[in-house]
């Protein structure tokens, strides 16, 4: 038994050995090398974005503030400027002092960020400016618009615009994004789109950073309400949009007259527009002025300039989160400020909660207001805001006035 007990001991040894030798012996395989190619990240729509504060405004600062929190935007420039958010005299600065505090220091920042598409200004900024080479009397544009046509003078193929109707006149640029069907980059078509966060109060002006952020997480659901003038008959809807531009050259006088029809004619056939695209509307055709809707996700009207206005009704209207609105009157933005008397201003809209509209500060005249087809088809398509004015709108350099968000993209994928 010891002998066998021993032998046992001795073979099992000599297998574990063997099964050793047999381990150490064999490499592993090589692991197989998968080559793989990482495309470069797309920038962000945040990163192509610039806020532009005024440090001489505790209001600007207050809504800069809350807009970088909420939107995430890196980007931002210090200027100091006139407060315009408590004196209405402030809201007009002269163009002098205009390029030496704000012009001059954001082109030196655009110059080293290229990356940049959207200009935001905030309630604080002044939003006119007189003495300038362009806009109303053919010196008085809007700031906002002002921005938006930086690079227009330089730019050789560019179309410049005169406007004399009945003795007023003015200058300005034909829009490189009019009625676009591509989404907007400054490489692509020069200029900047420019949009103001704006409003009688700073919780007015916060609350439109706020319902943009809403609105991109829930589905919109809101109609679309247009009010037509019943006085006129619209024209010939299949021209619409009317066009600046006519073989390669700036055709003022297809659209330098450009009527109450014709307007009328871009709200009906936006309500087409809309019921073939399956979106919830009302075209209203009747003599009234109506308000008290709820729940809109875009407006369009006469505003004052309808017969039948009634301010109680205008001040009546309240919007969905996401909703745009746009009126035809000629100095719906004359200010952000409490004021009384003239005619209707899209600070009212804003009161009542929409997270986009369009504004004039001087006499725009009717081809400048936003074609209410465009504007609409292109945001219910997944737009943004800004893309969606500046796509409907026919001049930069003017008094145009855009208030927003301009990454808000309620139907945006």
């Amino acid at each position: 038994m010891m002998q066998k007990t021993a032998l046992f001991k001795i073979s099992t040894l000599a297998f574990l050995a063997v099964l050793w030798l047999g381990f150490v012996g064999c490499k592993p395989s090589e692991p197989e090398v998968m080559e793989t190619t990482v495309e470069p990240a797309k920038p962000s729509i945040e990163s192509r974005v610039l806020v532009i504060e005024n440090l001489d405004s505790p209001i600007s600062m207050q809504i800069t503030k809350h807009y970088v929190e909420k939107r995430g935007i890196q980007k931002r420039l210090q200027v100091h400027c006139p407060d315009s958010s408590l004196v209405a005299a402030n809201e007009t600065i002269p163009f002098v002092q205009f390029q030496e505090s704000i012009e001059s220091p954001l082109k030196a920042y655009l110059e080293k960020d290229p990356s940049i598409d959207f200009i935001v200004l905030t309630k604080g900024i002044p939003i006119r400016l007189t003495n300038a080479p362009i806009g109303f009397s053919n010196n008085q544009p809007s700031l906002d618009s002002y921005l938006a046509a930086m690079g227009y003078f330089e730019n050789p193929t560019t179309q410049h615009v005169v406007i004399d109707e009945d003795g007023w006149k003015g200058k300005c640029f034909v829009n490189n994004y009019f009625n676009s069907n591509e989404r907007f980059s400054h490489a692509r078509f020069g200029g900047y789109l420019v949009t103001r966060l704006d409003g009688y109060t700073v919780e007015a002006a916060m609350a439109l950073i706020d319902n943009s952020i809403v609105a991109s997480n829930q589905k919109p659901s809101g109609s679309f309400f247009l009010d037509a003038n019943a006085g006129a008959d619209p024209a010939d809807i299949a021209k619409v949009p009317l066009l600046p531009i006519k073989n390669g050259r700036t055709d003022m006088e297809a659209i330098g007259g450009l009527g109450v029809k014709d307007w009328n004619a871009d709200l009906f056939a936006c309500a087409e527009k809309l019921k073939i695209g399956g979106i919830p509307h009302e075209l209203e055709q009747t003599d009234a002025f109506i308000g008290n809707k709820e729940g809109l996700m875009g407006y369009a009207s006469w505003g004052s300039n309808d017969g039948k206005f009634s301010l109680e009704s205008y001040q009546s209207i309240r919007f969905a989160p996401g909703a745009l609105a746009e009126t035809a009157v000629s100095t719906s933005g004359r200010t952000f400020l409490p004021s009384t008397g003239g005619q209707s201003l899209i600070a009212d809209l804003i009161n009542a909660r929409v997270t986009g509209a369009k504004g004039y500060c001087d006499e725009p005249f009717l081809p400048a207001i936003a074609s209410p087809t465009i504007l609409f088809d292109r945001y219910t398509k997944g737009w943004t805001l800004a893309e969606s004015f500046y796509a409907a709108s026919r001049f930069v350099g003017w008094e145009d006035i855009v208030i927003g968000d301009p990454l808000a993209m309620p139907y945006g994928k």
